[in-house]
């Protein structure tokens, strides 16, 4: 296993984004990263040594935010395809943590608290400037028309879209497209087991607004109890990051999903796991994945441990071999 820099501004920095990060995808000049506590991605360029030179774009720059330009939207996924640049958002409720236990009182009024943050709600489309690689206004998916809005009857969904993401509620943690096909894993619910994919196909209906030109479809996959923590092609098929549901450590592990059989159900025996990998206790959680040029795979953390973060603001991704 190799590591290597991501280098930040002060201003990420100064807001945890190097901390907090989500979501990964790597294209030919660098890598397209987003953490979870801010409404902006951010792309960092190989410079040789580590990524760097890092670009940040507000998400309300391009598209409209349904809670406007500065809440946070727990960018939780990004792809690339066709020219375009895709971010999901959670999807998820939040409950409040606890603070201190030296408050009872206070400690049980936070956890009774449930708060929805509507720019979680959102799936965007940005088309990337082939001159500056720089995205350009695009369509947004949100509103009475968001993901969660759709799953509203669904008989194996509707029961959890109450509960918080971190309670084993709705909570959308990774995306890939292929061709018209976008796939979106969620880390909850898991259902006896199962983990759960949809899969989608918007369209820009109107400009500058998505919709989705079919019904979804619902993939279940055997993940031993865990859920999906990131998405990433590879080749045509797609590579799950695989990891505990709920707010424990691991295990975490990658694993092999051969979509083009894809059918309803997924059994565990349908999957190749193809690495496993290490976790730290309270910190050091696997939360971004990537395919790079050469076919290794890049790997990020959420909480990473004082080990990896670096002199100059930085933090370190893992690189392995599959």
């Amino acid at each position: 296993m190799e590591q290597v820099e991501l280098r930040f501004d002060p201003a990420s920095q100064a807001s945890q984004t190097h901390t907090n990060l989500s979501a990964l995808r790597h294209d030919g000049s660098g890598l397209w990263v987003a953490g979870d506590e801010t409404a902006t991605i951010e792309h960092l360029a190989w410079t040789g040594m580590n990524y760097a030179g890092q670009r940040t774009f507000r998400l309300a720059d391009y598209v409209p935010l349904p809670a406007g330009p500065d809440d946070e939207a727990d960018i939780e996924g990004l792809a690339r395809a066709d020219g375009h640049l895709w971010a999901v958002g959670s999807h998820s409720l939040k409950r409040r943590r606890i603070k201190s236990a030296k408050d009872p009182a206070k400690a049980v009024k936070r956890l009774a608290t449930v708060v929805r943050e509507e720019n979680r709600f959102i799936l965007v489309r940005l088309p990337l400037d082939p001159a500056t690689n720089a995205p350009l206004p695009g369509a947004i998916l949100s509103g009475r028309d968001n993901i969660a809005a759709h799953l509203e009857d669904d008989p194996h969904l509707a029961p959890f879209l109450a509960l918080p993401g971190k309670d084993n509620g709705l909570d959308i943690e990774g995306i890939a497209v292929l061709d018209e096909r976008v796939y979106l894993g969620l880390r909850g619910p898991v259902l006896r087991g199962w983990a759960v994919v949809l899969e989608i196909r918007p369209v820009e209906a109107h400009p500058g607004r998505l919709r989705l030109r079919e019904p979804y479809r619902k993939h279940f996959l055997d993940l031993g109890g865990l859920g999906v923590r990131d998405l990433c092609p590879y080749g045509r098929d797609v590579l799950l990051l695989a990891g505990p549901s709920m707010s424990l450590d691991g295990p975490v592990r990658v694993l092999r999903w051969r979509v083009h059989r894809a059918g309803e159900v997924v059994a565990a025996d349908e999957l190749e796991t193809v690495a496993e990998l290490p976790y730290g206790i309270g910190c050091d959680h696997p939360e971004g994945l990537a395919v790079l040029a050469d076919g290794r795979l890049m790997i990020v953390y959420d909480s990473p441990s004082p080990a990896r973060i670096t002199p100059a603001g930085g933090v370190l991704a893992d690189v392995i071999e599959i």
